[in-house]
């Protein structure tokens, strides 16, 4: 049982506070309430905490169910305000016990409160990124990922992103498979990918009612095990490819060529844990032609081989 550290505090957002809880404790989906996760609400001084909703909420729990926590996460913060001591001595002892820390959107401000992402970059709300890259100097903010991944410290965009977050720990610890049935319980996406680029205001938005992008993503997905060649897969967006990878890009944040690739090995991740299928047939039918190009493509991406991975989540099931 993994140990989840959700910490409150006064003027949360009940909105942010219910996304961990949500995702890592299974509650309220209605589908299956049993999880892997014990997930516990906390304080730095338990009790009755107001809420921005204008509802109070009761919190039980304190500090010392950080201190043994594997995941110790901060849901939001107050923008410009730093942490307790005790607060801090309470991640450090987590963190050096090996816990997790993760700052959901403006969480990210205590993490980096912490010192603990020092020398290293942390990703929060865009409309943030500058006044926290202002007030911590030695963290690189990041405002052009839905999230960033250091192993110890996760960090996460705005609220939609957050959820994002909170399903790639879940795939993370569990698999694809488990976090793609998680995804549809709370109807939502599996996995986005991309930046927030594509929710910054711009000037003269596009005027895209039918968003041809999100119909040639679908094209995509329907031929992940045959070449996509970008000139045909710009001619079925009925644009130029010029026009075609620049409006990709401006809609995801990323090119369509990696958009693809990351298609790809989220779909080879559900095949080996869902199937008994051939590491060749997973290649073959993934779009990568050859177990060697599954082998590359998947070690680059998550730093380990289709069999181990395998192995790793098939282990993780029994």
């Amino acid at each position: 049982m993994t140990s989840v550290a959700v910490i409150a505090f006064d003027g949360i957002s009940p909105f942010h506070l219910s996304v961990p809880s949500l995702v890592f404790g299974r509650s309220g989906t209605g589908v299956d309430n049993t999880s892997p996760y014990d997930v516990r609400v906390c304080a730095e001084e338990p009790g009755i905490l107001s809420t921005a909703a204008g509802f109070d909420i009761t919190v039980r729990h304190g500090l010392e169910t950080v201190r043994t926590a594997d995941l110790v996460v901060f849901p939001g913060w107050v923008r410009d305000t730093g942490i307790s001591p005790a607060l801090n001595e309470a991640v450090h002892t987590a963190h050096a016990n090996g816990a997790r820390l993760i700052g959901l959107c403006l969480g990210s401000w205590a993490v980096a409160a912490t010192g603990l992402a020092d020398g290293r970059e942390v990703t929060t709300h865009w409309a943030a990124a500058d006044a926290l890259a202002l007030a911590y100097p030695d963290v690189h903010v990041r405002a052009d990922t839905l999230w960033s991944d250091l192993g110890d410290v996760i960090t996460s965009a705005g609220v939609a992103a957050a959820l994002d977050c909170c399903l790639h720990i879940v795939r993370t610890d569990l698999g694809a498979r488990a976090a793609t049935e998680l995804a549809r319980s709370l109807v939502t996406a599996p996995h986005r990918h991309g930046s927030q680029a594509q929710y910054i205001p711009i000037a003269v938005p596009d005027d895209d009612p039918d968003d041809p992008i999100e119909c040639a993503m679908a094209w995509a997905r329907a031929r992940l095990d045959t070449a996509v060649d970008l000139d045909h897969w710009a001619h079925a967006a009925l644009m130029s490819r010029r026009t075609f990878t620049r409006r990709f890009r401006d809609r995801t944040g990323t090119s369509p060529q990696q958009w693809l690739l990351q298609q790809r090995i989220d779909h080879a991740r559900l095949l080996l844990e869902s199937t008994d299928d051939t590491v060749d047939r997973v290649a073959r039918d993934t779009g990568f032609g050859s177990t060697v190009s599954l082998r590359h493509h998947f070690h680059r991406v998550l730093g380990t081989s289709p069999a181990a991975h395998r192995a790793q989540f098939r282990a993780a099931a029994q």
